[in-house]
């Protein structure tokens, strides 16, 4: 159950070929390229960002504090 082998790679390949067909794989591929080089210029924009502001901290979460003995709370529709 380890890594996959060089012919599993190559199924995969064909079956992808199949699908999207030899015309449409490189237009594909084409978008795929432009959604990394987005999420990249995103992250760099973020760590300029993050540069020229302070860290603030994020404020606490609203959920309650949970209680310090949970298991001997009775639940609805047990016996305590």
């Amino acid at each position: 159950m380890g890594s996959f082998s060089l012919m599993h790679w190559v199924v995969v390949l064909f079956i992808i070929l199949i699908i999207f067909g030899a015309g449409k794989l490189p237009r594909v591929m084409g978008d795929f390229a432009k959604g990394i080089k987005a999420f990249k210029s995103g992250m760099k924009e973020e760590e300029a960002a993050a540069e020229g502001q302070p860290q603030v901290a994020a404020p606490p979460s609203a959920v309650p504090p949970a209680s310090p003995h949970p298991a001997s709370e009775a639940r609805p529709g047990e016996r305590a």
